[in-house]
């Protein structure tokens, strides 16, 4: 029996018998559409306007607990949170605005790189899990060829509306997307966009001593002062989880070797009083933010798991299991403060992506399926 039996199975017992439960019931807006943005401590939902990001998100959730055996409403809640989130966030040039209220209506038309690559990995994951919708291939060929007006003449995708428009956050999140389609879809754009997102990450994200950083001025330099600095933990796992993959499909030996590399930088921002991952390194290796966020844990689990490091897998659930520890099963805590205590307010459905995504690397490892 693998190490990691015990835990994959105590996690998917959660997932299935609270966390999808609760968030069907009461996370999904059964009157207007879509899917709620927050959940209280007694698992009602918090009004709030809605973020594009968030209902891409929960159509990943579901699609995947399909996929790993959930006996409920999968489906239906899948084609829930894409109906309302191509009815209400698409705009007429078929990029999708960023934010809309509770009833659907605009309330921030600004696209951002980041939710495109969102809509095109839950266009991929319900293509997947829902395949009477043909429509979602060409909506996802007809964003992709939208989004090279985005495109630098030295490589990648601006991030129009931000102060630093080249960012590798989202670049991290179409590579995942480009991925996914590439599963399902012959079409040569997801390999293509994919390859060229690698190599610019072995290029130009990734300094010398292997540590992947968040934002970047002309010519893709690392921006000046502290935030080209910036090396965040999470990402480390998380770019190392989507290397591995992409290491393992093209034979490339030199991204697994800057996967292993972004592990380890990654693990040296675990804290070692708390076990757990911390938000914020700098290039040296000192701490930049030391308050941990729920979804760093989940991405050092699958990083761990892909990288065949069990030892590591083992204490990032455990770290993981803090967050999860509420009264009511089925909801987390999202910051945990130096001090040891978490930041009291409600759980953000945004994490529940992050969440699957790890128990669902984890099952696979644990059953070999």
């Amino acid at each position: 029996m693998s190490v990691l039996t015990a835990p994959a199975a105590e996690l998917m017992t959660w997932l299935t018998d609270a966390a999808l439960p609760l968030w069907w019931k009461k996370g999904a807006d059964h009157a207007r559409g879509g899917f709620h943005e927050a959940l209280d401590d007694h698992g009602e939902p918090v009004a709030a306007d809605r973020r594009a990001r968030v209902q891409a998100r929960q159509v990943y959730v579901y699609a995947t607990a399909g996929r790993l055996g959930w006996t409920g409403p999968w489906r239906d809640a899948a084609a829930h949170g894409l109906d309302f989130f191509l009815n209400r966030y698409q705009r007429a040039d078929g990029f999708f605005r960023t934010l809309v209220a509770p009833d659907g209506a605009p309330m921030d038309e600004t696209a951002w790189l980041y939710d495109q690559a969102f809509a095109l990995f839950a266009l991929a994951q319900a293509a997947r899990a829902l395949p009477e919708r043909s429509d979602l291939r060409d909506r996802a060929g007809a964003l992709m060829k939208a989004m090279q007006a985005w495109r630098w003449p030295d490589g990648g995708f601006r991030e129009p509306p931000a102060r630093h428009d080249r960012q590798s956050n989202p670049h991290m999140h179409l590579l995942e997307a480009c991925l996914a389609w590439a599963e399902i879809d012959a079409n040569p754009v997801w390999n293509a966009t994919a390859d060229e997102i690698v190599a610019l990450a072995m290029s130009r994200f990734i300094d010398d001593g292997g540590a992947l950083h968040e934002f970047f001025a002309p010519g893709w330099r690392f921006a000046e002062g502290v935030d080209g600095r910036i090396v965040e933990p999470g990402h480390q796992f998380e770019w190392a989880w989507l290397l591995e993959r992409w290491s393992r499909l093209r034979g490339r030996g030199d991204a697994h070797e800057a996967a292993v590399k972004m592990f380890r930088i990654g693990q040296s921002g675990v804290d070692a009083r708390r076990g757990v991952a911390t938000q914020q390194l700098l290039d040296d290796g000192s701490i930049h933010d030391d308050v941990a966020r729920l979804w760093p844990q989940t991405e050092w689990i699958k990083a761990a798991v892909i990288l065949g490091d069990q030892a590591a897998a083992v204490a990032a659930v455990t770290g993981l299991k803090l967050y999860l520890d509420k009264p009511l099963a089925g909801l987390w805590w999202d910051k945990l403060k130096s001090d040891g205590s978490f930041v009291a307010e409600p759980s953000p459905a945004s994490s529940f992506y992050h969440i699957a995504c790890a128990i669902a690397e984890l099952n696979t490892a644990a059953t070999g399926g």
